[in-house]
């Protein structure tokens, strides 16, 4: 019963949503274990309400789809009561540490940032598949999740560094790709068909015959959503002095991020030109992404502390023993 819940809790990529805090906090050079723990759990049962609740709200659409009929509420392996249940515990639970970590440090004001970002989540669960383009909802939950890190380190806001923000919105635009690209191919062919007004939907992708019709102004807002991402990698290292102090390290960073840019674009044609529309083909090339797309803010934390670079493999770990273990694959959840 344990696996089942842990697919509920779409564990896949529990471990990504569960650092966004922890990011935030070492943006603001906090290299305690025990306080990125703290936030690592936080970040990890909110991660957990927000899937658990948007699987609640689209139980009816989703039972229509044979290919996600490994999802625990589609199987009937646990039930929606339950299911309401195990949301409500988790992010109750996250409030409840959220809450002693500001007791302990007698700073309430991120309590209002954690409030905002689970506000948007909820927001986007009950709306999505009623109106176009509302990804913007978890691109704005995630910001304020990793400005929830962040801000967990200052008594006020005007004190959170610049890198800490371009580590926000980098975050927030990252997601926004997933959500909007990845997330409505993936789900392109159920939502089609059932009417869901999606960002992919209203921007005229479509399957038919069992083929993938990816239109131009689709791929055009992509791209342009990947390139800004790109851009933010890089610029820290031109306006942020602290980038240029080592060269070796600097060299080292943009070859890195170089290399993975290329590797996303390459990805993304890859998934938006696949011809015959095949879910399973899809969510390998999504995981693919998925683990090299989120090693960017980690590469980029690396000027502050070299350590930051092993973020870079937490979320991958996490994706890969998670799909071992709950589906018997490594880059294909079968619940994503």
């Amino acid at each position: 019963m344990i696996r089942e819940y842990l697919k509920l809790a779409r564990s896949f990529n529990a471990v990504l949503t569960g650092i966004s805090p922890v990011m935030g906090a070492i943006a603001m050079q906090q290299y305690n274990i025990l306080i990125l723990l703290i936030l690592f759990l936080i970040g990890f049962f909110g991660h957990t309400f927000g899937f658990v609740f948007n699987d609640i709200i689209d139980y009816k659409i989703d039972k229509t789809s044979k290919e996600i009929s490994d999802r625990p509420l589609i199987s009937g392996t646990i039930s929606l009561k339950n299911a309401w249940i195990f949301a409500l515990f988790c992010i109750l639970l996250a409030f409840f540490i959220a809450v002693g970590l500001s007791y302990i440090s007698s700073n309430y004001f991120p309590l209002i940032i954690l409030a905002a970002s689970a506000s948007c989540i909820i927001l986007y669960d009950l709306i999505s598949k009623k109106f176009p383009f509302m990804d913007i909802l978890v691109a704005l939950g995630i910001f304020f999740f990793i400005l929830y890190g962040a801000s967990t380190q200052v008594q006020h806001l005007s004190d959170i560094t610049l890198l800490a923000w371009f580590v926000c919105i980098l975050g927030s635009i990252q997601v926004l790709f997933m959500q909007i690209v990845a997330g409505g191919l993936k789900d392109i062919e159920n939502d089609y068909q059932s009417g869901a007004n999606t960002a992919a939907v209203k921007l005229g992708v479509r399957v038919k015959n069992k083929r993938l019709y990816s239109s131009k102004s689709f791929q055009l807002l992509a791209f342009t959503i990947q390139i800004i991402d790109i851009i933010l990698i890089f610029t820290p290292f031109f306006i942020i002095e602290m980038f240029t102090k080592s060269l070796f390290l600097t060299m080292f960073q943009l070859l890195t991020l170089g290399v993975i840019s290329g590797m996303m674009l390459f990805l993304s044609h890859q998934l938006m030109n696949m011809g015959t529309f095949n879910r399973k083909k899809a969510r390998t090339i999504i995981g693919s992404h998925y683990m090299i797309n989120f090693a960017l803010v980690p590469i980029l934390l690396m000027t502050l502390n070299p350590w930051a670079g092993i973020l870079v493999f937490f979320p991958a770990l996490g994706f890969i023993l998670s799909n071992l273990i709950l589906h018997g694959t490594l880059l294909q959840p079968k619940t994503m």
